[in-house]
């Protein structure tokens, strides 16, 4: 292996080579610590280190770095504290994740890193975000996205390459491509020679260095970061080099090739530079036994000292406390001026006064720049606020999603609108698992809003008109809002972008254009998690929210009995107190909404009113929803499908029981 030193001083040479016997000096001691039961779990860097160690000294200690499984040296070389690390290994308290998540699945912003998620292509999007702050603060930084050739199969690969380069984003995504995915071999993998080849699709320039060379590593990123201040666009650096140990320990590897782990051993990227600087006379034997000697006492040490740490113990106050970051804004009371409007009128209202109240605030989505979107919601928004901030997408919801996370990262909002509520399946896992669970992971806010244009009744079949508010009811750290009234979907938008937690606002389209009332002027907010009493009543509660409110009171004003209509307007977290206060004073309860019966939110309800309201009930709780089946397109069968065609008939029959 040949190194060029030319513009390296020796003490810059000492520095890259200790950077490199670190992390290699802790794996080894962690091998050693798993096989005595001390962690639980292990993803091996053991010849890769030259390419996290190399990245990172390229960059700036504040430019963002996107981490994966065996980036330690990105970590070491950003000089965490070892003893919270191996505390972040132990599953302790004191680590970065308080014992919620293990190794290297954890961010801190201290350190400018942003751990993995299992999902890999997912941390790609993220970057997209990061890098487009920087692009709107003018930071003259970059952004490190690492990902391997297993996980550059994935769709986010795509997806964020694609968005990075139509947007010119400052971006540096690394492909560690060592070979293997697992026990898949590359040739299993893709079918081009190599990666560099990608880039010519996205329009990107694509750059391939010796990965097991830190020297090549640390001189191409500073090359490229070079090019892309002078002018921004993302690059694509292949690292070519070869995964010594199994995926993780226990897999193994024993369907690798006989003899290929030998072919590549003399390629290792320390013993070789190693050999380099001895042959410079600036390393000696005696330097390097003594270096590593001092630096396995030293891991012994800090491994010890968290070793030494309490055993952590459950605290169930705490793990519900962290899932949601706290909200210091306050309530802004609704003004006495009003004005009638539309309920898509008082959404396009609520994020105009958002995009003036918060001015970090960013707006993306498909076809909502100078087209206002389809349902022109941010219409004339771009040429009010600029494109910067009103932002067209590709047709790609999960790297815009990521994005959104990678914004808020930085300290802006995000909004992202989904063109049809449906088309949320395709950005599914970077809200469920990365938005969701990143506060509670490791403290992490997702200061972001997902609009979601949802229901039916417009006659546009099961890919434009499913309710599909449940799937996110289910995820623990995610709000979810769903006003059925021009006024309360204003002031609930606008204190859903107040809120720096992730929030889906899911919006009737029925509704947009065939509800009006009186709105009041400017700015307001209204609590969310914060249930309504639309229609006061004694003999019967109707629970629900939506377009269910306007059908109860439909039916409500059509009867003879006193029914009473809560509209939860928040549904999670749900307003129990409210339904709680409801059914002791009606004794009788049903649960309606417009999604199909099985799996709805309504049966959680019900059962949760059975459970802990038993004894103030005159009758079973009932559920209205709509059939267990896709959503139809002819009206003739929406009509049926909806639980509206059935409402009557359950409203009687509970009255009755």
């Amino acid at each position: 292996m040949k190194f060029n030193g030319s513009g390296f001083d020796k003490s810059r040479l000492l520095e890259i080579y200790q950077s490199l016997l670190l992390p290699r000096q802790i794996e080894e001691k962690m091998l050693i610590y798993l096989r005595q039961g001390k962690i639980s779990k292990w993803f091996s860097g053991y010849g890769q280190e030259a390419i996290s160690v190399g990245c990172t000294m390229a960059l700036d200690p504040d430019e963002y770095i996107m981490t994966m499984h065996r980036n330690l040296g990105v970590f070491t070389s950003r000089n965490i504290p070892l003893e919270r690390l191996f505390a972040q290994f132990q599953g302790k308290a004191q680590g970065f994740t308080k014992g919620r998540d293990r190794s290297f699945h954890f961010g801190s912003n201290a350190h400018h890193i942003v751990g993995m998620i299992s999902h890999l292509g997912a941390q790609l999007g993220v970057a997209d975000g990061i890098a487009l702050a920087e692009k709107l603060k003018s930071s003259n930084k970059v952004v490190l996205a690492f990902t391997g050739d297993g996980g550059a199969s994935e769709g986010d690969f795509h997806e964020a390459l694609n968005v990075a380069a139509v947007w010119d984003l400052p971006v540096i995504f690394v492909v560690e491509n060592n070979q293997w995915g697992l026990s898949t071999p590359s040739s299993e993998q893709f079918r081009c020679k190599q990666f560099i080849d990608k880039g010519i699709g996205y329009g990107m320039e694509a750059v391939q260095v010796d990965g097991n060379n830190v020297l090549e590593v640390i001189q191409a990123v500073e090359k490229i970061k070079s090019n892309i201040l002078k002018k921004p666009a993302p690059v694509l650096l292949e690292c070519k080099t070869f995964r010594m140990r199994g995926h993780e320990e226990a897999s193994g590897t024993k369907y690798y090739p006989m003899g290929i782990q030998d072919e590549w051993a003399v390629k290792d990227p320390i013993s070789n530079f190693e050999a380099y600087l001895v042959s410079e006379n600036i390393l000696n034997e005696s330097t390097i036994d003594k270096l590593k000697s001092e630096m396995t006492s030293m891991i012994s040490a800090k491994f010890d000292e968290a070793l030494q740490l309490p055993e952590i113990e459950f605290n169930t106050e705490e793990e519900f406390g962290d899932l949601y970051r706290k909200s210091e804004a306050k309530m802004v009371a609704r003004g006495a001026a009003t004005q009638e409007k539309r309920f898509v009128d008082a959404i396009a209202d609520a994020v105009n006064e958002a995009m003036i109240r918060h001015p970090e605030l960013v707006l993306m989505g498909q076809d909502i720049a100078e087209y206002g979107g389809v349902f022109k919601v941010t219409d004339k928004l771009a040429a009010r606020y600029g494109r910067d901030r009103v932002r067209n997408t590709p047709i790609c919801e999960s790297a815009i999603v990521g994005a959104a996370l990678g914004l808020s990262i930085k300290g802006n909002k995000a909004m992202v609108e989904m063109q049809f509520a449906d088309f949320v399946t395709c950005g599914f896992n970077q809200i469920v698992n990365n938005l969701a669970k990143v506060h509670w992971r490791w403290g992490q806010s997702a200061d972001v809003v997902i609009r979601m244009p949802t229901g039916a009744g417009v006659g546009a079949g099961p890919f434009h008109s499913q309710s599909n508010e449940a799937w996110f009811t289910h995820t623990p750290g995610l709000k979810v809002v769903y006003p059925s009234s021009p006024a309360e979907a204003k002031g609930l938008l606008l204190a859903a972008f107040q809120d720096p937690n992730p929030v889906l606002f899911f919006e009737h389209k029925y509704l947009y254009r065939s509800l009006s009332e009186q709105v009041p002027d400017g700015y307001y907010t209204d609590e969310l998690g914060v249930a309504n009493v639309v229609r006061e009543g004694d003999a019967l509660t109707i629970v629900t929210y939506g377009l269910g409110v306007h059908w109860a009171k439909e039916e409500a004003e059509a009867s003879s009995m006193s029914i009473e209509i809560l509209d939860l307007r928040t549904l999670l977290p749900y307003d129990f107190e409210a339904i709680k206060r409801s059914v002791m004073k009606t004794g009788k309860v049903l649960v309606l909404h417009e999604d199909v019966l099985t799996g709805g939110l309504g049966a959680d309800i019900a059962a949760r009113i059975s459970e802990e309201l038993f004894e103030f009930l005159d009758a079973p709780v009932r559920r209205c929803a709509s059939l267990d089946t896709p959503i139809p397109f002819a009206p003739e069968l929406e009509r049926n499908f909806l639980a509206n065609a059935r409402l009557k008939k359950a409203i009687e029959s509970l009255i009755e029981y």
